[in-house]
């Protein structure tokens, strides 16, 4: 089984990817790692990477297709794949198609996590992590038992990220709804488009995306 998972940042993708990798065997392939991963290992695609970002250049859609592939042909025929990050694009929506049935593939389903933009910008802005151990907390939905001590590790300093905040987190949504309104409809015409509640309870999201896969 082959899964698109769409949404944007803080959406919880990375979390439900996670879970179907550890129900399911599926792989998850997140072009970013995908790209560090290549670079690290000096493959032919990653050396032609690392020498476009040098140049201070976007990597083109060639080279990630090119990463897609090597990934798919690294990976057992029987195994399932989530792709995150990509396609974002209406061109990366088609060279996926043509990538995947190379290899006797298809795509079986394109989840999106929908969120509320306000409740997304609260949810992210409010995230902070202990300092000491990384254990995650929350201004109003998870804060340590005992005011400035981690609960995990008993720790007194906390961090948050530099990009945690709204404006940042706004400009992110507006770029996600701008590039992804281009592909929704290419696998609405497939019928193959989920809508799931990605502010509901993490649990809850996990079941209702076990439960499209199911009626399969």
């Amino acid at each position: 089984m082959n899964i698109i998972l769409l949404g944007p940042p803080g959406a919880g993708k990375g979390t439900q990817a996670q879970r179907l990798v550890e129900r399911h065997g599926m792989k998850q392939l997140s072009t970013g790692d995908m790209l560090r991963a290549a670079v690290k290992a000096q493959t032919p695609v990653g050396l032609k990477a690392k020498a476009v970002m040098e140049a201070g250049q976007l990597v083109s859609d060639e080279i990630v297709s090119a990463l897609i592939g090597d990934e798919l042909d690294a990976m057992p025929a029987t195994q399932g794949a989530i792709f995150d990050g990509y396609p974002r694009t209406a061109p990366q929506a088609e060279s996926l198609v043509a990538i995947l049935e190379g290899r006797g593939r298809k795509l079986d389903h394109v989840i999106e996590l929908d969120v509320d933009e306000d409740a997304l910008v609260e949810r992210i802005t409010g995230r902070y992590t202990c300092a000491t151990c990384g254990k995650g907390y929350h201004d109003k939905f998870e804060k340590p038992a005992v005011e400035g001590t981690c609960d995990k590790c008993g720790g007194h300093e906390f961090k948050r990220r530099p990009d945690d905040n709204e404006e940042t987190v706004r400009t992110r949504m507006a770029e996600y709804r701008a590039k992804t309104a281009p592909i929704l409809p290419i696998y609405e015409a497939q019928g193959i488009v989920s809508r799931v509640d990605g502010m509901a309870d993490m649990d809850d999201v996990t079941a209702a995306i076990e439960a499209i896969i199911a009626a399969d």
